[in-house]
């Protein structure tokens, strides 16, 4: 079988690692890939939003199953264009990744579908925003509507931040159209999960819950990032929080997007908190969240492309998919400076690995036979253990072992769950 996976980042090395294990995959493709997964499989230098660059490509090659992964090209109708010609994909079509294409949209959904989620209001001019915000209390959360690179969302303890944060998004457009409407919600209170799914539209699937660390700086300061690191699972999401989840977020969301008209069949991410109230939705994801990805996969026993090809087929069911009882712990290793300025062309040295060691580039490029930095988050050091403890320890020993120049990471990646498992 042969295999085309759209997208360039940490979350696609994995998810190409995880498809390799199937015998019958022969050749994968990876548009645009990167200097770390070209070690592994193909890289086409096609960006992952050229839609018609990618449907090119799969017309001219045997291309059996495509895996698109990014919420860019999904929202932008890649999955619908490759079916389209007849490449059968896994990822939601354009009108069910709206779900994260429009945090307004998911908002309507939710209050439409009694979903628990944060009261919020909706702006469409910059005026309008700032007038209720001089009144409102603080802290509230102000996020763009459309995508945003995972940085549309800001906490903000005042009004002179708000300020800011609505002109960035409204007037000086910082994240391009993604900022022309505006949600102001509610600042919920309470440990966050992540929860990614498997579904085909009727059956969903949780996988195993992980708990992210978007801060750039140590004990959750400094500006919010893509994600500085992982662990899995979350030791919040209980089995008494994960029933609840399932009876009022997951299937109550696939049951609102299927009444819509617009079935979601893929991964679909919930971010939660777990407030006194019970849990919420913050935030949906169309797609495979980056880094959570990183520690999910090394966990599933099961074959990633059998349940692939079930959602997308429509015949998934809970004993496909199953994961080891161990945990894993991810670190991200980021040029200096990431999220905003650095500097990249810095060679990297990476070690061996041993069994229960992953390193996922991220954001890298081969110059002159070299692997050089060409990103912010730059790669994934990641350990699997039967204890988070041991996961942890191994992580960041594996990281240790990694070089290159103007390398940061954060310390206190695993720090809060491991007290929490401690009753700390």
């Amino acid at each position: 079988m042969n295999i085309l996976v759209v997208g360039g980042g940490g979350r696609e090395h994995a998810v190409i690692r995880s498809l390799k294990k199937n015998k019958t995959v022969e050749k994968i493709w990876c548009l645009p890939g990167n200097g770390g997964i070209a070690r592994d499989v193909e890289c086409v230098p096609v960006k992952a939003t050229d839609i018609e660059g990618i449907v090119d490509f799969a017309k001219q090659h045997p291309v059996d199953f495509a895996v698109v992964t990014p919420d860019d090209p999904l929202v932008l109708g890649c999955v619908d264009r490759l079916e389209e010609i007849g490449v059968p994909c896994f990822g939601p079509r354009a009108n069910a990744a709206i779900i994260e294409g429009s945090k307004i949209f998911s908002k309507h959904l939710m209050e439409k579908y009694h979903i628990p989620t944060a009261k919020s209001m909706i702006f469409d001019s910059s005026d309008a925003a700032l007038g209720y915000l001089r009144d409102c209390e603080y802290p509230v959360v102000v996020k763009a509507d459309g995508l945003a690179l995972g940085k549309g969302a800001v906490i903000v303890q005042n009004f002179g931040e708000a300020e800011k944060a609505v002109r960035d998004m409204m007037v000086d457009k910082i994240f391009g159209e993604s900022g022309s409407r505006i949600l102001v919600e509610e600042f919920l209170v309470g440990p966050e999960v992540s929860v990614l799914s498997f579904t085909d539209g009727k059956t969903v699937v949780p996988m195993v819950s992980s708990m992210d660390h978007k801060r750039a700086k140590d004990h959750d300061e400094g500006l919010n990032t893509g994600g500085m690191g992982t662990v899995a699972p979350n030791p919040f999401y209980t089995k008494k929080v994960a029933k609840e989840c399932m009876e009022r977020i997951f299937l109550p969301t696939v049951e609102a997007m299927n009444q819509e008209g617009r079935t979601f069949r893929g991964c679909l991410y919930f971010g939660l908190m777990l407030t006194k109230a019970g849990p919420k939705v913050i935030e949906y994801n169309c797609r495979f969240g980056d880094p959570e990805t990183q520690v999910v996969l090394p966990l599933l026993k099961s074959d990633l492309l059998t349940i692939m090809q079930a959602c997308r087929n429509g015949t998934l069911t809970k004993d496909m998919v199953e994961f080891s009882d161990g945990a894993a712990c991810c670190v991200i290793l980021a040029s200096e400076g990431y999220p905003l300025r650095y500097e990249t062309g810095f060679e990297i040295t990476l070690p061996k690995t041993k069994e229960g060691e992953e390193i996922f580039i991220a954001g890298a490029k081969c110059k002159d036979g070299k692997l050089v930095t060409g990103g912010g988050r730059v790669l994934g050091a990641v350990a699997t253990a039967q204890s988070l403890e041991e996961a942890v320890k191994n992580a960041y020993a594996l990281a240790e072992n990694i070089h290159f120049d103007n390398a940061y990471m954060r310390r206190d990646i695993g720090l809060r769950a491991l007290k929490a498992l401690r009753g700390e």
